[in-house]
């Protein structure tokens, strides 16, 4: 067994000591798959970090002992630790961008990893790195082990990540959020075979992500974890059958599907606390729709609540104690179903929001036999060659419509989006017409083009790669002001940057923190209020929601929501989170190898797809299973 005996995790920062994890226990056995949830910034990926003795110069272990099989992890020397990071207890990074070495071969590194921990060597170890590379859904994996990291696509590269740790045939896997930049048929694949080394090997499976339908799926055990601690800890089908914190009730709820189109989602309100806090009560208690004045004043324990269950809640701690005061709940609707509040105090200070809703039928965006072309450095036959990423792509978004661009990873859904707002004039070439507003943006050079990047933003796909390490929160969204609205003079920027945040549900503190600082999830928002910071017209969305968590993905889509409802704002969204299109898209576009093969109405798409491309796509979506 794997167990966790009374973890704490502490980091050294400017702001004082933040206590990452607080007193956590849990056990993995071989065989079983646990999952760790909840919200971004709570301390998943921390847990992950301590489990590898791979946390930052900053951070210690302060409590608490690993035991793997009896032994105690924390207690070994390095030189034993490294043949047990990997050998023994594998891992998958949650940012795939920075944890393969960029000017290393791929197969260079999983031929590294198979050589350290198997006894294969050389040709075997080759091919067994090709086999893997195959096993995780890498189209022509001879040729494209041969492929650096910056050729492959975001989901390409979470799966070469996958087949690296893999390889390297662990008895446990910790696998932080492994499925985020994957599409819903490589992530069924890469869940199958999962699943299927479990069987085969007994491979115990800690899970960290914030994805529930696939949590509903695979998981044995959930743990609920929020601001440092768990506040949850059940088997998965009694958690998603009635679950018992607020806090899980209101993560369900906070789901998008087609059944809500229309409504504002479950948003909770406020953010995660920062975990440098001395917290006297329920850390959930200010964002609780349930809370009472007690439980601002006294910490819950986790106790039991019934079998193989544990919640951390007075409701369980001090029974009688939490009846007698139940009067009035302090902060009752606080996360009732509601939308993200408007930019209605932009709108009052006078500061942006110029764009009226328009009402016309006119295209927004004209996309016109689009295709991409990139030069390959040497083709199999020795010769430089050519590759098609998006081939004679046609379609056109309306003002205020959503048109949704799905597909697998690597069919050229973000190749599509980069070449719309001309960010690939250097690294292919490009023909076609994109028509924003009548203007072919492939003709548009100098002030020109940046007159209607004004108009037309993008939400990349990877937050960390997009936001640059040595500027301050503060400096990167102020930039894109600074260019795009010298309107604006410091005083009206500095109160757009602070409603932004509030709005992405950010601390407003944040605006003086590095990148580094925050988590994948929190990261994203920051990207997203970059976008929105110079008032677009229309936003290219890639994969805007895949890092966040539920209650964030909740806000987020409100907020967008929102602002396409009093703007007029359109997006072109890429995504293969199937339950978000059903929420937000008008129109749906479906890709494959570069090409739409099925477009139209999203409820006719989805609804009754006729290509057998989109029904196989929309039969390996994982749907949470509540019973």
């Amino acid at each position: 067994m794997l167990k966790i005996e009374h973890l704490s995790v502490a980091l050294d920062a400017e702001v004082g000591l933040v206590r990452a994890i607080d007193d956590m226990q849990l056990t993995l056995a071989r065989g079983q798959t646990f999952a760790l949830v909840g919200e971004s910034g709570c301390g998943k990926s921390m847990t992950a970090l301590a489990l590898m003795r791979l946390l930052p110069d900053s951070g210690r272990i302060t409590a608490g002992r690993l035991t793997l099989d009896g032994d105690d992890v924390f207690a070994l020397p390095e030189a034993q630790m490294r043949a047990v990071r990997g050998g023994r207890i594998g891992m998958i990074f949650q940012e795939p961008s920075t944890s393969l070495n960029p000017v290393l071969r791929v197969g260079e590194q999983i031929i590294e990893a198979i050589e350290t921990h198997t006894r294969l060597r050389g040709a075997a170890a080759r091919a067994k790195a090709i086999d893997w590379l195959d096993r995780v859904g890498i189209p022509e994996p001879a040729r494209r082990i041969d492929d650096y990291p910056f050729r492959m696509s975001g989901g390409q590269k979470q799966r070469v990540m996958i087949a690296m740790t893999l390889a390297a045939e662990p008895d446990y896997l910790i696998a932080d959020e492994p499925t985020t930049a994957l599409d819903v048929t490589i992530q069924a694949q890469i869940l199958d075979l999962l699943r299927e080394l479990q069987r085969e090997r007994r491979l115990g499976l800690l899970l960290i992500t914030h994805d529930l339908a696939v949590v509903s799926g695979m998981a044995d055990q959930v743990a609920l974890m929020y601001a440092g601690q768990i506040i949850e800890l059940a088997p998965a089908e009694q958690f998603f059958a009635a679950p018992k914190h607020p806090y899980a009730r209101l993560l369900l709820q906070a789901l998008p599907d087609a059944a809500k189109r229309g409504q504002a989602l479950a948003a909770i309100a406020g953010t995660v606390p920062p975990l440098w806090l001395d917290f006297e009560g329920c850390r959930f208690a200010p964002r609780c729709d349930r809370a009472l004045l007690h439980c601002h004043s006294s910490r819950p324990a986790l106790t039991e609540a019934g079998p193989q269950r544990q919640v951390r809640c007075l409701i369980y701690s001090e029974p009688a104690a939490f009846e007698a005061l139940a009067v009035v709940p302090v902060a009752a609707g606080a996360s009732e179903s509601r939308a993200v509040e408007p930019f209605d105090e932009l709108r009052a200070n006078g500061i942006g929001l110029a764009g009226a809703k328009q009402t016309d039928k006119r295209s927004l965006l004209e996309v016109k036999n689009l295709s991409v072309r990139f030069a390959l450095q040497r083709s199999i036959f020795g010769k430089k060659g050519f590759f098609d990423a998006v081939d004679d792509l046609t379609f056109n978004i309306l003002p205020g419509r959503t048109l949704a661009l799905v597909g697998e990873s690597g069919c050229g859904k973000t190749t599509t989006g980069k070449a719309i707002v001309q960010l690939l004039r250097r690294q292919a070439s490009t023909t076609g017409q994109a028509l924003l507003d009548g203007q072919d943006l492939f003709r548009l050079q100098g002030g020109a083009l940046q007159n209607a990047r004004r108009d037309l933003q993008i939400i990349f796909q990877d937050p960390f790669a997009s936001l640059n390490p040595r500027m301050r929160v503060q400096d990167l969204l102020e930039e894109g002001l600074l260019a795009l609205r010298p309107d604006l003079d410091a005083a009206a920027r500095q109160r757009n940057l602070a409603l932004l945040l509030d709005q992405v549900g950010l601390r407003r503190d944040a605006l003086e923190r590095w990148p580094h600082e925050f988590s994948g999830g929190q990261r994203q928002r920051i990207a997203i209020a970059r976008a929105l910071a110079v008032e677009p017209r229309l936003i290219i969305c890639d994969e805007p929601t895949s890092a966040l968590d539920v209650s964030v993905q909740a806000q987020i889509l409100n907020l967008l929501r929102d602002l396409q409802r009093q703007r007029g704002l359109s997006y072109l969204f890429i995504t293969h989170n199937i339950g978000v299109v059903e929420y937000v898209a008008d129109e749906v576009a479906v890709m494959q190898a570069g090409r739409i093969v099925e477009a139209g109405d999203c409820a006719a798409v989805l609804g009754d797809p006729q290509q057998s491309y989109t029904r196989t796509l929309l039969a390996a979506v994982p749907r949470v299973q509540q019973r």
